[in-house]
Order: structure tokens, then C-alpha cells, then sequence
């Protein structure tokens, strides 16, 4: 059931390239969805339920970038769990991946629809968020080079575009604002809060699903993951703090665009400086949008070259070397979600599939640290054991909280999961062999 082996993608990404993914595939976090969590939590309750999730991330991606750089390959954590589990570890963090991977985008479409629906009310949020669908699927079809260069400029511009946000509405942050109903849900809320903290960071360790076609992956992979992540730090705690401070919280809670609200509060719905805002902001969306269809090609792409999703998404278009077939079926799905889902539960799936995705990544990196110690690595986590075990805790507490909340909206994560299973083992797919994951070499 193997795509053939000579499918491969072309190696073309430099340092600026990865870090413009990086920081392109999360951006839109910071332009909304981590909203949702201040109705849960207040403006306190997330400023904790952030600082926990960012400790997460911090040693998630010291961690994760060991196993990126000792096994560059498209599966990312799939190849990771395979190799040191076999079978049922390459079938649970593909799964976690691709549900990550594939709910992630519908959210960013829905934002981006909203986003058109604030400037051009006679657009509807649906009918934006298919046409970008369409629009960006294009591109990616073109080749990953021309992809990582559009993805670099408007990353560019979406952060530039941030710092704009935060130097306008800092001088009109109030203490008084930012403490009322700091957290009226107690402990509580921070708990119900973790999956919207986890949106300012969610889909950052797609670079993995790249890694197959950065240039001198082993050098290059480090150093766009860790000025990645510092750069989101930044830029997430920032946002969120002077947002809270200029408008309360329960004003900004169930919306799909903060900022241009923000911005309306304070220079006027009407003004000019706020539509070129909203407009401008649509750069950070995109940035996202356009990143995780990268990702979500990648890791089907890898799924079916291994056996465990059907061959033909794992054929490579001869023209530009890009996996158009599994382009096409996750923009398929994308727009079925979008039919079915809001924003408020595709967010909470998106992050119930990648703390799932970021457990089994740090028991790898522990079990293959013992089973593989000869295993080439250039790049080492640092405080090892204790960044990958504080990462793995923390994803942990996240997953229980996750589940606890949203009880019924995780009952279709894990029915996704034991159909998939059962229907594998019904065939027979547990006892084959999959291509050899942990010798492959792009």
C-alpha cells in the first residue's frame, strides 16, 4: 500500500525561510482565538493559563527540535513515534497530526472571513473562508520554494504589523481595566482556559513537516525553531496584556477579530486607521492559513508513503515537486469542517490533537534516547531530562483539562481515532510493515 520510494521533495529552505514558517504557521494566534479563553478565565486567569502554556512550549520545541534534527523527515512526529514505538506509535502521532493539522486551518479561515466581514460587511464569513481555500491550495500547488517566500513575506508584515498594535494601544492601557473580574472563575477558569492558551502557540512544530526540504536541515532546523519561538513569546504576551488593558475583557470574548475592535474602541469604527488595520491584519491570518496547508500536505503526504493512508496522496506532482494530491484532500476536509463547525470547537480539537501529538513526542525523545543513544544528534535539548519531562507534564495537565471541559467535543477526537484503528487492524494494516520510517533518507 506504499507510495512508491522515489517520491521526494525538493531541499531549497534557508534559515529565514524556517523561521518564516515558524512563526507564519502560529501568527494568527496572536490575532485572535486566545480571546475565547478570557470567557472562561478572565484577564488574570489566562494571563496564568499563558504563562504555564508558554513554559510548555518553551521546552517542548528545546525537545522537539532534537528529534527534527536527528530525523529530518515529513512525518515529523510520526516518523519520531514510529521509530520508537513501531506501528501503534507511528498510527497514534499520525493521527494527533493530522487532526491538529486539518481542524487548524477552518479556524484561521473562519478568522479570516471575519476579518472581510468587519471591512466589507456584504461578504459572508463563509463564502471568504472557502475562496481562501482555493486561493492558497493554488499557490502551494506552484512549489515549496515559491511557498516558503510568499510565507516569509507576509510573515514579515504581520509581525511588523503587531508592533504597530501594541505601540497605538499601549499608551491607552489601563491597570483599572485590566484587574477588573481578573478571575472570576477561580482556579477553575484557568483550567478551562489551557486550550486557548495553547492557540498562541499551536502549530509551530509544523516546521517538522518540512524538514525533508530545508537545506542542511540538521543546522538550519535550530535556529528557525528557536528565534521562532522566542519571536512568538514576545509578541503573545505583549498583545494579550495591552488588549486587556484598553477594553474589558468580557467585550472581547466571543469575537473573531479583538484587535480592529480594539482599534474602534479607540480611534473609531469608522476611521481610516482602522480599516487599513483590519485590512493589514488580514497578512497574519494568511501567514497561517497558508502555513499549515503546507502542513497538513506534509504529514499526508508522509502518512500515505508509509501505508497508512492511501497511496495516491502520497505521489509527488512531477512538474513542482509539491504532494498535490494530499493538497486537495485536506482542503476537502477543511471545507467540510467549516460547514459543520465554529471557531470556539475547531480551536479545542486543533489543541486536544497536538497535546496528544506533543506527549507521545516527549516519551519518544526519552525512549529514544536510551533505545538509540548512538543516534546522531546536532543538536542536543538542553537540562536533559528535565525540559522534556516539564514538557510532557504540563501537556499532560492540558489533555486532562481538555477532556474534563469538553467532554463531548473529545469523545469525537477518540472516536475519529478507534474507527480509524479498528478499521486498520480489520485489514490486516497493524501486521504489515510500513516503509522502514527510521532508515528513509530523502
Amino acid at each position: 500500500m506504499s507510495a512508491p520510494s522515489n517520491a521526494s521533495l525538493k531541499k531549497v529552505l534557508k534559515p529565514i525561510h524556517v523561521w518564516a514558517i515558524a512563526v507564519g504557521l502560529v501568527i494568527s494566534g496572536e490575532y485572535f482565538g486566545w480571546n475565547y479563553g478570557w470567557g472562561v478565565s478572565g484577564t488574570i486567569g489566562f494571563l496564568i493559563a499563558t504563562l504555564l502554556v508558554t513554559v510548555l512550549y518553551i521546552t517542548f520545541i528545546f525537545s522537539f527540535t532534537e528529534l527534527t534534527t536527528s530525523i529530518p523527515q515529513a512525518g515529523g512526529p510520526f516518523a519520531y513515534s514510529f521509530r520508537a514505538f513501531g506501528w501503534w506509535g507511528g498510527f497514534i502521532a499520525g493521527y494527533a497530526t493530522l487532526v491538529e493539522f486539518l481542524i487548524t486551518p477552518p479556524a484561521i479561515a473562519f478568522a479570516l472571513g471575519s476579518y472581510t466581514n468587519f471591512l466589507y460587511p456584504s461578504l459572508s464569513v463563509l463564502q471568504v473562508a472557502f475562496a481562501c481555500y482555493v486561493i492558497f491550495i493554488g499557490i502551494n500547488l506552484l512549489g515549496i520554494k515559491e511557498s516558503a517566500t510568499f510565507s516569509l513575506f507576509v510573515t514579515i508584515l504581520a509581525v511588523a504589523e503587531l508592533l504597530v498594535y501594541i505601540g497605538i494601544v499601549a499608551p491607552h492601557f489601563s491597570m483599572e481595566t485590566y484587574v477588573t473580574d481578573p478571575m472570576p472563575f477561580g482556579w477553575q477558569g484557568v483550567f478551562a482556559a489551557l486550550p486557548f492558551a495553547i492557540w498562541f502557540y499551536l502549530a509551530i512544530e509544523g516546521v517538522a513537516m518540512v524538514a525533508e526540504e530545508v537545506e542542511n536541515p540538521k543546522k538550519t532546523i535550530s535556529k528557525g525553531y528557536i528565534y521562532g519561538i522566542l519571536t512568538l513569546v514576545l509578541l503573545a504576551l505583549a498583545v494579550m496584556i495591552f488588549t486587556g488593558g484598553v477594553v474589558h475583557w468580557s467585550k472581547l470574548s466571543d469575537i473573531d477579530y479583538p484587535l480592529p475592535a480594539v482599534l474602534g474602541h479607540i480611534l473609531g469604527r469608522d476611521s481610516g486607521l482602522t480599516h487599513i488595520f483590519a485590512s493589514l491584519g488580514l497578512f497574519g491570518l494568511i501567514a497561517s492559513f497558508h502555513g499549515t496547508i503546507i502542513g497538513y500536505s506534509r504529514q499526508i503526504f508522509a502518512l500515505a508513503r508509509s501505508g497508512y493512508l492511501p497511496p495516491f496522496l502520497g505521489k509527488v506532482n512531477t512538474r513542482y515537486q509539491t504532494p498535490h494530491w494530499a493538497l486537495l484532500a485536506g482542503g476537502l476536509i477543511g471545507c467540510i469542517a467549516l460547514s459543520i463547525g465554529n471557531t470556539n470547537q475547531v480551536i479545542i480539537l486543533a489543541a486536544l490533537g497536538a497535546v496528544v501529538m506533543y506527549i507521545i513526542s516527549m516519551v519518544a525523545l526519552l525512549v529514544l534516547r536510551k533505545k538509540e543513544p548512538n543516534l546522531e544528534r546536532p543538536f542536543e535539548v538542553p537540562f536533559y531530562p528535565f525540559f522534556p519531562i516539564v514538557s510532557l507534564i504540563l501537556s499532560s495537565i492540558c489533555l486532562v483539562a481538555i477532556i474534563y471541559y469538553h467532554f463531548n467535543l473529545s469523545l469525537y477526537f477518540f472516536a475519529g481515532f478507534a474507527i480509524l484503528a479498528a478499521g486498520f487492524m480489520a485489514f490486516g494494516r497493524h501486521k504489515s510493515e510500513p516503509e522502514k520510517i527510521a532508515d528513509f533518507q530523502p
